[in-house]
């Protein structure tokens, strides 16, 4: 019995697939939570859509894929708030034009050239199979937005709630927009190789969500998501080796789970409070 529970633990494969779940737990927790009070869901989807371009783009120029990578999340954030502002269609509309013809345009140009990378691996990962570099980049990557967030997480939620106040108060409203939008993106290429493209969003929108309905204050807020992140990550992992299924989806399936669990707690709570009124 015992050694059937310590079983995933023996295979350096697995070790490295806990490893890198601990490393991106973190920073896609405390991003989440600015995500979802921002109502920025969308723009976390849209990200994790466009990076395939600049992808495709550094793969044929010989550059690191992250480069190729963040430079196409910021050109869509930039292009989408530009567009947003400087027209009457709503933000929300244009994220999703800009992204779906980004995605499109990245899944052109990966067909049209001749490469080894296999496209699976970039919209759902490759956890199982990280390599140490990715490894590296993963890990400088999440100490980096980490730190900037809990160092800057006071002015950010004032931001999220009432930018003219921030202004008001003499915050850089600019510098802290396009700072969360570099740290999305940054973000998103942290889990590239751990859930890829596709399922990365449900890492920067579940637990903020979950969070949101557990508990009280933001502060708190935070520290449940990063419990419920790393709790999904490595939970998800770990059954995924018993299940004989991909980790990333079964790491999605557990945070769908345990979002359906704080539902149902928040509406228990909720409902003898509403009977007394």
């Amino acid at each position: 019995m015992i050694e059937t529970v310590l079983m995933p633990f023996q295979f350096p494969f697995m070790q490295n697939a806990f490893l890198i779940s601990a490393m991106v737990a973190v920073p896609t927790a405390l991003l989440s939570c600015f995500l979802v009070l921002k109502g920025w869901a969308l723009m976390g989807d849209a990200v994790s859509h466009a990076v395939l371009p600049g992808i495709v783009l550094a793969h044929v120029m010989g550059l690191p894929l992250i480069l190729g990578a963040f430079a196409a999340g910021m050109v869509c954030t930039t292009a989408t708030g530009y567009l947003a502002e400087n027209s009457r269609v709503r933000q929300d509309t244009v994220m999703g034009v800009v992204f779906s013809g980004m995605f499109g345009l990245g899944l052109v140009m990966y067909v049209a050239i001749d490469t080894n990378i296999h496209l699976d691996h970039i919209l759902f990962g490759n956890m199982l199979g990280v390599e140490p570099h990715e490894m590296r980049t993963a890990g400088a990557i999440s100490v980096g937005v980490a730190a900037a967030l809990l160092l800057k997480w006071k002015d950010l939620l004032l931001h999220a709630f009432d930018p003219a106040q921030a202004r008001a108060c003499g915050l850089r409203v600019g510098w802290l927009h396009y700072g969360l939008l570099a740290a999305l993106s940054a973000t998103i290429v942290a889990t590239l190789s751990a859930v890829g493209l596709i399922l990365a969003i449900g890492l920067l929108i579940a637990p903020g969500a979950i969070a949101f309905l557990l508990a009280r204050s933001f502060a708190r807020m935070m520290a449940v998501a990063v419990a419920v992140c790393l709790s999904a990550m490595l939970g998800g992992t770990y059954l995924s080796f018993h299940l004989d299924s991909a980790p990333a989806p079964t790491i999605v399936l557990v945070m769908t789970g345990m979002f359906g669990l704080a539902f149902l707690k928040r509406q228990i709570a909720v409902r003898p409070r509403d009977s007394q009124t």
